[in-house]
């Protein structure tokens, strides 16, 4: 277990390193502090299925080498490039410099229905914690926030499929 010193030395390191040789993928996910690493395989799955380029994962979300990650994605963890970034909102900017529109999955007042959304590419997809979501530090880097309707007395579906939903709302948009 690292200190609280070390810890604070991984964040002064990181450098996040956002490939600039000139390619933009054209649709990332990141994953800002997802508690569950069953959650985290699960989207790692789901965008091996909708050719997600790349996932970054943010925070204190697990990584792949994570037995609940592995167990879940079935392998999918060995074939999407994946990253490992401390800070999520160092992260979008420099996705934002690239020219990445910086999307966030989350119910807000300025929220609009995934379903009236035409996504603009290249495009990062940021989907928040089970508990919290996406924290308004963040949600204020975003040049959109989705929201997927709901008619039930839940407000809200399990992040992992909230993001399938999301991904795939992409997939067929691409």
């Amino acid at each position: 277990m690292k200190n609280k010193k070390e810890i604070l030395k991984q964040v002064q390191d990181d450098k996040c390193r956002v490939q600039d040789d000139g390619v933009v993928d054209k649709f990332v996910l990141v994953l800002p502090s997802i508690r569950s690493g069953h959650n985290v395989g699960a989207m790692f799955r789901t965008g091996d299925a909708v050719g997600v380029d790349k996932i970054y994962l943010t925070g204190y979300t697990s990584e792949p080498s994570h037995p609940h990650v592995a167990k879940v994605s079935l392998g999918a963890e060995n074939s999407i490039p994946w990253e490992k970034c401390v800070q999520t909102g160092r992260l979008l900017k420099k996705l934002k410099k690239k020219g990445y529109n910086i999307v966030a999955l989350e119910q807000t007042k300025k929220s609009i229905d995934i379903f009236k959304w035409k996504p603009k590419f290249p495009l990062a997809l940021v989907v928040g914690n089970e508990v919290r979501g996406v924290e308004k530090r963040i949600l204020d880097l975003c040049d959109t926030h989705i929201e997927i309707p709901m008619e039930g007395i839940k407000e809200s579906l399990n992040v992992s499929i909230a993001g399938g939903v999301a991904m795939y709302h992409v997939y067929n948009n691409l």
